[in-house]
């Protein structure tokens, strides 16, 4: 089993930038698929990034298309997510994943570890 601590988010005003990080630990750092997700006030945990073991994949939300990066550092166990142009509707709770198998997927069900969420709150 993998477990996940989150780190970074806070709170910023519209256009700012925040970067979030995902340490992994425990047993073994598996070749997986690590992915971000988020979840508003009253809404469904929803897909925001997620990317391959080597990075040979990428793929995102169409809203942060453009203003969010995924990466990560296979030697420091962690995976990243750099936010810029930082929206009021990018306010949430954010969450890293591991995945179950080895390709992408925007599905929670896909995805067996959790970390602990991070509050990113966006002011305008």
């Amino acid at each position: 089993q993998v477990q996940l601590v989150q780190s970074g988010g806070g709170q910023v005003q519209t256009g700012g930038s925040l970067r979030l990080s995902c340490a992994a630990s425990g047993r073994t750092f598996l070749p997986a698929v690590m992915g971000w997700f988020r979840q508003g006030p009253g809404k469904e945990r929803e897909f925001v990034a997620a990317v391959t073991w080597r990075s040979t994949s990428i793929d995102y939300l169409d809203s942060v298309k453009g203003r969010f990066t995924i990466s990560r550092d296979n030697s420091k166990k962690t995976v990243y997510l750099q936010m810029d142009s930082l929206k009021p509707e990018d306010t949430a709770l954010y969450y890293c994943a591991v995945a179950r198998g080895n390709g992408l997927s925007r599905r929670p069900t896909e995805y067996v570890s959790w970390g602990q969420g991070t509050q990113v709150t966006v002011s305008s």
